[in-house]
């Protein structure tokens, strides 16, 4: 059983780095057009709920948010405590 467990693992890691790149990129043109925008909670949850890696990639792919502190040091920081968990729980 843990092969299946480990599968739903590693699918729901790639849904939500796709979802990190998708609501980064999604917020970057609403702020371009002017639109409303993604709460910066909803962009950190997406991090926190395993979308780390997605997030932090979309906002250097489209710059954003990269000039905001709590942004350049708390996406990297939720980044490697992601990965810190991982290599936790692989051993």
């Amino acid at each position: 059983m843990e092969g299946i467990y480990c599968k739903i693992i590693v699918a729901y890691l790639i849904i939500m780095n796709i979802a990190g790149v998708f609501v980064m990129f999604i917020d970057k043109r609403k702020a371009i057009k002017h639109r409303y925008r993604i709460p910066e909670k909803t962009l950190f949850l997406v991090s926190l709920l395993g979308g780390s890696i997605g997030t932090l990639a979309g906002m250097y792919l489209f710059r954003h948010k990269t000039k905001h502190w709590y942004f350049v040091v708390g996406m990297p920081l939720i980044c490697i405590l992601h990965i810190i968990l991982a290599i936790y729980i692989w051993r």
